[in-house]
């Protein structure tokens, strides 16, 4: 990168269930509001705009930052999926470090729907096909919703390769409530214990409970990205860096495998951080706190791996030594995650962003995580897209 990129403001509303919502452009507003006036420039200085939304019409993001303004600045639209508002933060970076822009606002919203994830344009191939093709052939589930299933099967594909049991998942969803509960703008903050989390109701015998799988979730978040002379030269708070990031996507490990977990983003989530620790000279080890991408407690047991927070079949051992919660190697989502505080798609990645940011200025308050100095950010998106960024306190 050609310039540092500073995370100058991030902003953030409370998460909520479909249905208990303001509108998406309520909430994306309210969220690029937040983080401007955290940031404490006004609307006029952005300089270019990256709005991210899986369920909604083309210029929704327009629809949104019109409420803070009629400037003409440019602005674009993404999905990608779960990815999508890392993928806006992605592309903010880029344009500051490539010197295009010195201050860009990456937005995420998303208003959802009750229930399971679901195709919107049926009258054409789906972009799972693939995809759907070789999770059939891989796991025997009939009658189990697509999403469980596949990431129910990458679990399924690390008991059955490592010997994982089923309750290192439900220690992983307890520790996500535990975390929750310190998080007022999380949607889930009753604490429940890994004994609840397997007495709940079944939805994939052996697998997978209901507990362990995030709720779909309305919400928006934001962040304002700044070169370092333009923070300097307004007297911003540049306490934070984003000093390394990744995007990746499928390769042909994903299916020529034949590995549930490699189907769900396994190498896309190892290429990216490799490439983040090989950029900055950073390694997994010198990281104090991780937001990860747990849309199911199977994936964040499988994530731990391909970010190096522990060796290759050693997640359950990382688990049950407390490794990745307080007091432990890395601090794993102590904003609750995808579990607990929810998954409003196009906000998740800067929901994260939030998180991390205040970790590193000291500021979470009752998820302070203490002394941390540098924060990870994975989030991940099937069809696919990967996302890992590199945060450093300055």
């Amino acid at each position: 990168m050609s310039s540092r990129v500073i995370v100058a403001g991030v902003g953030m509303i409370p998460f909520a269930k479909p249905g208990a919502s303001a509108s998406y452009h309520e909430m994306g507003a309210e969220a690029g509001k937040r983080a401007l006036a955290d940031a404490g420039v006004g609307y006029e200085l952005v300089e270019q705009a990256y709005v991210g939304y899986v369920y909604g019409d083309s210029t929704s993001g327009q629809r949104a930052l019109y409420h803070l303004g009629l400037t003409g600045v440019p602005i674009v639209n993404v999905n990608n999926n779960c990815s999508t508002g890392s993928t806006a933060l992605f592309l903010a970076r880029q344009a500051i470090a490539s010197g295009a822009a010195d201050c860009v606002l990456a937005l995420g919203f998303e208003q959802m729907k009750p229930g399971a994830l679901g195709s919107v344009y049926t009258d054409r191939p789906s972009a799972f096909e693939e995809f759907d093709a070789l999770a059939d052939t891989l796991v025997d589930a009939p009658g189990v919703p697509l999403a469980l299933r596949y990431f129910g099967g990458a679990g399924l594909a690390h008991m059955k390769k490592y010997g994982t049991k089923m309750d290192a998942f439900a220690k992983i969803r307890s520790k996500a409530s535990r975390h929750a509960r310190n998080n007022p703008f999380a949607i889930f903050r009753k604490e429940v214990s890994a004994e609840d989390v397997m007495n709940d109701q079944m939805i994939w015998p052996g697998v997978m409970t209901r507990l362990m799988a995030c709720p779909p979730t309305c919400g928006g978040a934001a962040a304002v990205l700044v070169s370092e002379a333009f923070a300097k030269r307004h007297g911003l708070n540049h306490d934070v860096a984003i000093t390394a990031q990744s995007m990746t996507t499928d390769t042909h490990s994903t299916f020529d495998t034949k590995d549930m977990m490699r189907l769900v983003g396994y190498d896309m989530a190892r290429a990216a951080a490799n490439k983040v620790y090989e950029q900055s000279g950073v390694g997994p080890e010198d990281i104090g706190v991780v937001e990860l991408h747990d849309c199911f407690a199977q994936n964040e047991l499988i994530t731990y791996e391909a970010l190096g927070l522990c060796p290759e079949g050693g997640a359950e051992a990382f688990i049950d030594a407390g490794d990745n919660t307080y007091g432990g190697k890395v601090v794993t989502n102590p904003s609750g995650g995808l579990l607990s505080k929810g998954h409003p798609l196009g906000a998740t990645g800067l929901a994260q962003c939030y998180e991390l940011t205040r970790q590193l200025r000291g500021a979470a308050e009752a998820t302070q995580v203490e002394g941390v100095k540098r924060a990870l950010q994975h989030n991940l998106g099937l069809g696919g897209a990967c996302v890992v960024t590199l945060y450093e306190k300055n």
